[in-house]
Order: structure tokens, then sequence, then C-alpha cells
């Protein structure tokens, strides 16, 4: 599939949320519990962080989001993690498998280095072991797991910790 990975524009947001609210309705790939809707996703964008990166994949064939990932600033709060990001990465449902996470985190790692990051560190939900997979193959390894971490109705959910080092 030929594929631009590119920074966001406001006008992504349709295409994006097109992506994400599959996603949040399967109930399984993501802690997120409530679909967005195009104007909350530009006002997203719009805010985003300045050290932040936003990068989709875009399908050369028709235009199509297929794919995003975001990396943001961990901690804000304090300059002891202005080396650390946090990161997101979500594919279509349908366009699983075929590549777009890692070439979206190639962009991304490197706009993060330039950017001046050193390592990244999120949570994977313990109940998505392909999401777990991808972020293992691109050079992620697991520092451990928070019990009970996220709470769906009466259901507890672990989240997997992984960090890379850039």
């Amino acid at each position: 599939m030929d594929l631009i990975i590119r920074e966001v524009r406001p006008e992504d947001a349709g295409g994006i949320i097109a992506v994400l609210n599959p996603i949040i309705a399967a109930g399984r790939y993501t802690v997120l519990d409530a679909p967005f809707t195009a104007e909350a996703e530009r006002e997203f964008i719009a805010r985003f962080p300045e050290r932040g990166i936003f990068h989709v994949a875009e399908r050369v064939l028709d235009g199509r989001i297929v794919g995003f990932q975001t990396l943001e600033p961990f901690g804000a709060y304090t300059h002891a993690f202005h080396h650390v990001a946090t990161m997101g990465t979500y594919v279509d449902l349908a366009e699983r498998r075929k590549g777009i996470g890692a070439r979206l985190a190639e962009a991304t790692f490197q706009a993060a280095r330039r950017k001046g990051y050193e390592k990244i560190f999120t949570y994977v939900r313990a109940d998505n072991p392909d999401s777990l997979a991808f972020y293992l193959k691109i050079g992620f390894r697991v520092v451990g797991t928070a019990q009970r971490q996220a709470l769906f109705g009466e259901r507890y959910v672990d989240e997997v910790i992984i960090e890379k080092f850039l």
C-alpha cells in the first residue's frame, strides 16, 4: 500500500475519527470509552502540544486516512521528564497488519529524536496482545503491569507498561 506519512492538519479531523471511533466502539483495543466528534478532534489538533508529534498515514490511492500516531510530552508538570514522551498508535481496523503502524513509528521516532526526546513510555491494554506484539516488534520492552488500571462497567483491565529508548 502506498502511503504518505505526514503531519496532521485540522482538516484531517473527519478522517481521524473515522479510524478512531470504530476502535473505541469495539471496546477491546483502547481505554478510550466514548466516541469523538470531528469538532472535538479539530480542537484537539489545534491545542496539540508544541513539542508533540502527530502523524497521519494517508493512502495515496484515495487520500483516505488509514492510521495515525501521537507522541506527547510525558509529565509536563516537571522538567525532570523533558526527555520522555508517551505515544498512541491507531490503525483502521480493516487495514491492520499492512505495515501502517511501523511506517508511522519510523517517522515518529525520527521526529522525536529531533525534538530532544530520548525515551517513549506508554501503556497497552493487557487484553490486547496484538497491540503489545506491535510495540515489541518496533523495539519497546515490557517494564511491568499496572493491575486493575482501567475500569469498564464492573470489569477491570490491566495495562502493560512499556518503554523504548531512542
